[in-house]
């Protein structure tokens, strides 16, 4: 996501249970990149030129979120995100009490 748009989004996502880690809250951590992309005719533009490679200075935030808060905060992440299609990657952890 843009730069500008990383805290929006952190404090959003926090608010409605994402980020807790025992007695932790707001628990993410994020990496800048560059992103790229090219916008077709029919892109909704939030940044960059239509049929035009962008690249972009971007960060990917990371966080932990229990089940039974998945579907809220995912509602939340879509709601405050500036991107038409935010790029969500979902990774199960195995429970730590699986392996006492």
């Amino acid at each position: 996501m843009s730069l500008e748009s990383v805290e929006k989004v952190r404090n959003a996502i926090c608010e409605v249970g994402a980020g807790i880690i025992g007695d932790y809250t707001y628990c993410t951590t994020s990496t800048k990149s560059i992103g790229t992309f090219k916008l077709n005719d029919n892109a909704n533009l939030y940044i960059g030129e239509n049929n035009k490679l962008e690249f972009v200075e971007e960060e990917k935030l990371e966080f932990v979120c229990d089940i039974d808060k998945f579907k809220t905060v995912i509602s939340k992440l879509r709601e405050v995100h500036p991107y038409e299609k935010p790029a969500i990657d979902i990774v199960p952890l195995l429970d730590k009490y699986l392996f006492d």
